[in-house]
């Protein structure tokens, strides 16, 4: 997943994946735990949640292609966001099918805690994509961890705030979402604490909106408040966790100030409650801190000390002047105030005494599991006509839209584009592939 790049000067840096995965092995954690290479997501396993239309997009959008019909591309992709950079749809496919896996992984009993920091794309809504974020692997994951778990908690410690899950669990009360991040003049500018989902999914969204400049000690004194009460309350089967290292000092462009040892705290305090954990990556755009970060969270999760000096490894010149495996706070000011904060709890234990206790769920068979590619499935050889049935299943009743934008038409004038590509579609994978 390290081979693609979204754009030169853009700040989004798929590399810093692959910086982890050479700490993680010069560590030798990797001998600690089972890896595993799972298969790329197919189009069908994607449009569970996402729409066919946009699943069929992403499959054929190309530079060339989008400078052809900019009108159209706006439609699915924001500009300078969302860049339709070569290899797009590989590359989405690479981090759902991650995710999907891993929470496969959980449901059979294999892994009690299970790692993909090539996901946590929280931002990807039902039909378009955003915040860099084109396809949502963390829903595609808790869609099937709920096919086993009655319950599923989905924790974010991203700075920026995770409405795309959110938005896709908001009316239901399987999924407890609960986001830790920036607000106010700040993207995407949703997660006021006041929002805590509708008809049966009321009061089953927890946000706590915090102000730039949080240190280790403030954060984890709102942190294990509010994420006790929500455990001991919600009392899930599984826990998604988002570990977005953009709420780390020193971010590009996060305004946090915690240190890797406050974020890994959440991590382990997570770990604690014995809960099957299923940790994605997320933001973080400071790339030599994301590696050190989701490696030392690595060792946090397979209980190992590891030295506070970096082994030698593959991108060793990226962490001089010291090496080190820290990234320390500085002396930004804190703008949260220890009331301000005992005001967000208090609230937020308001907003849970609605909650009952370990709420009931109908039992119903468990459908089977995806089919593998060993089975000789591709993406080229379902049509996407048939999935919505599938996707209308898994997902009705589940999606709010929080904008609504005047193109919804496709233009005229791009027809023949889209028919064409389409087209050379067939004839190179000799499906009846049909958007």
């Amino acid at each position: 997943v390290g081979n693609y790049n979204y754009g030169y000067d853009h700040c989004m840096k798929p590399f810093r994946i692959r910086m982890a995965h050479s700490i993680i092995t010069s560590y030798g954690l990797d001998k600690k735990m089972n890896m595993r290479r799972p298969a790329r997501a197919t189009a069908e396993q994607m449009t569970r949640f996402h729409t066919d239309d946009y699943i069929s997009y992403l499959r054929l959008v190309s530079p060339e292609l989008a400078e052809q019909m900019p009108t159209y591309n706006e439609r699915f992709l924001p500009p300078m966001d969302c860049p339709p950079f070569d290899g797009l749809y590989e590359f989405c496919s690479i981090s759902a099918g991650g995710s999907i896996a891993g929470a496969q992984t959980i449901n059979h009993g294999e892994s009690d805690i299970v790692i993909n920091w090539a996901g946590g794309l929280h931002h990807a809504k039902k039909g378009e994509a955003s915040g860099f974020c084109y396809v949502n692997d963390i829903v595609l994951a808790i869609l099937e961890l709920l096919r086993y778990h009655q319950r599923v908690v989905y924790l974010d410690i991203d700075v920026h705030h995770g409405d795309g899950v959110e938005e896709a669990f908001y009316t239901t009360d399987r999924v407890m979402s609960v986001s830790f991040h920036q607000f106010g003049n700040f993207f995407p500018g949703t997660g006021d604490i006041k929002d805590v989902g509708v008809e049966r999914g009321k009061y089953y969204a927890v946000n706590v909106p915090l102000r730039e400049g949080i240190d280790d000690e403030t954060y984890e004194f709102v942190f294990q408040r509010v994420m006790r009460n929500v455990m001991e309350t919600y009392r899930p089967g599984a826990v998604v966790m988002q570990c977005g290292t953009d709420s780390l000092s020193g971010d590009r462009l996060g305004c946090f100030n915690l240190s890797m040892k406050g974020h890994a705290a959440c991590v382990e305090f997570m770990k604690s409650f014995g809960v099957p954990l299923f940790c994605v990556g997320g933001g973080g755009y400071t790339i030599r801190n994301v590696a050190r970060t989701w490696a030392y969270e690595t060792a946090v999760l397979v209980g190992e000390e590891v030295s506070p000096m970096l082994p030698y490894n593959d991108y060793y010149e990226f962490y001089g002047p010291d090496y080190s495996l820290d990234v320390p706070a500085n002396n930004m000011v804190n703008h949260n105030t220890r009331e301000q904060l005992e005001k967000i709890v208090t609230d937020i234990h308001d907003h849970l005494r609605h909650v009952p206790h370990a709420p009931s769920v109908q039992m119903h068979e468990v459908p089977k599991d995806w089919p593998s590619d060993s089975e000789g499935e591709s993406d080229g050889d379902v049509a996407l006509a048939e999935k919505r049935r599938q996707a209308a299943k898994e997902t009705g009743g589940t999606h709010r839209s929080k904008r609504v934008r005047a193109r919804r038409t496709r233009p005229s004038e791009d027809e023949p584009l889209i028919l064409q590509e389409q087209q050379r579609a067939e004839d190179d994978s000799g499906s009846n592939y049909s958007g």
